[in-house]
């Protein structure tokens, strides 16, 4: 699907969200998303643009309790990932994330399973306070967490840019990464590339 092709400046109003960046979710993980590495470059010029101007960063991450109902052995659809402490759960060594970076950490109840960044977590409250309007968002995966943390962030009237050359899908079904893109431009996210950011 082709990004909107207009140039984008950045402006105060606008914040980042990294999704789930995590070594279970990169080639080798526990959970790995096809090409997840490929997301890590893109992020990157997108933090160091937003740093540089001195705009809000957050990145995301499961931080599951090793009896997290998503798991396999509870039930759930996945193997066991991003379970607190492990090496797994830790950001990718390549992504360039700087100190000031907020940090929000999800799906930490064992009985609840949250894709969207929003659900159960201070991240709402926290954009809001810094005057956040307009959030640009990439990570891991297009088909779960991203795309209901774009979901979510739309209801709560922010205005979404999805980056999409820092997104890959896990693809249970072959398509649903493009079906995923799909609905969130139905629902009102601008597609852009990080090369888009002027």
């Amino acid at each position: 699907m082709p990004t909107d092709p207009t140039r984008i400046t950045l402006q105060r109003g606008d914040g980042l969200i990294v999704v789930d960046v995590q070594n279970d979710f990169l080639p080798g993980g526990a959970l790995a998303v096809p090409e997840g590495d490929r997301v890590i470059a893109p992020l990157n010029r997108c933090m160091a643009l937003f740093q540089a101007r001195g705009l809000p960063i957050y990145v995301t991450r499961d931080w599951h309790p090793a009896d997290h109902c998503s798991f396999r052995g509870q039930g759930g659809p996945w193997p066991a990932h991003c379970v607190q402490g492990s090496p797994g759960a830790a950001f990718s060594p390549a992504l360039e994330a700087p100190a000031s970076a907020g940090l929000i950490s999800k799906a930490t109840d064992p009985a609840r399973e949250n894709y969207s960044d929003f659900e159960g977590t201070s991240l709402d409250g926290q954009l809001k306070a810094q005057g956040v309007t307009r959030l640009f968002v990439g990570g891991l995966a297009t088909d779960y967490c991203v795309l209901n943390t774009v979901r979510d962030g739309l209801r709560l009237g922010y205005r979404v840019c999805l980056l999409l050359d820092a997104i890959r899908a896990v693809n249970v079904r072959p398509d649903d990464g493009d079906k995923a893109i799909a609905e969130m431009a139905a629902l009102g996210a601008q597609l852009v590339s990080s090369g888009d950011i002027a």
